[in-house]
């Protein structure tokens, strides 16, 4: 097994753990797991990315966000890269919902490129999940 293929089961089991008691907001209660899956699925499938620490960032995109796991934890585990990667599509959570979009707009245009690739993958996920069903609970904004 070439050494990317080990690097990114590692990483998929690394979120697999820190997302595995998370649901979607889908009437089906989707395990969490498949939306950062389906994001990395997109940028190679779709968007012939290639580059294995994107795609890593793709697959651990929500893990400082919604679980407990720092940016040092992701460094020790996967390298700076992936962890600065992560770090640019992370919103923080301490502020208000309509701060932190008005943040994620201000900020896209100074994001890496790896960044940007990470950030339209985890969009175009959601208005496909929007498209598909509607959430339950929250509008839009929160899925």
């Amino acid at each position: 097994m070439s050494s990317d293929s080990v690097l990114l089961l590692e990483t998929a089991h690394f979120a697999a753990e820190k997302h595995k008691n998370q649901r979607r907001k889908d009437p089906e209660g989707t395990p969490y797991i498949n939306h950062p899956i389906g994001v990395a699925r997109i940028l190679s499938h779709e968007g012939g990315v290639t580059d294995i620490e994107v795609l890593q960032a793709a697959l651990l995109h929500d893990t400082v966000e919604d679980t407990d796991t720092s940016f040092a934890e992701l460094e020790a585990a996967f390298g700076p890269k992936v962890a600065r990667i992560v770090r640019e599509v992370t919103d923080d959570k301490t502020l208000a919902k309509q701060e932190r979009k008005r943040q994620q707009v201000e900020h896209a245009p100074h994001c890496s490129h790896q960044a940007k690739l990470v950030k339209l993958a985890d969009k175009l996920y959601n208005l496909r999940d929007l498209n598909r069903c509607t959430p339950t609970g929250e509008c839009f904004c929160g899925y």
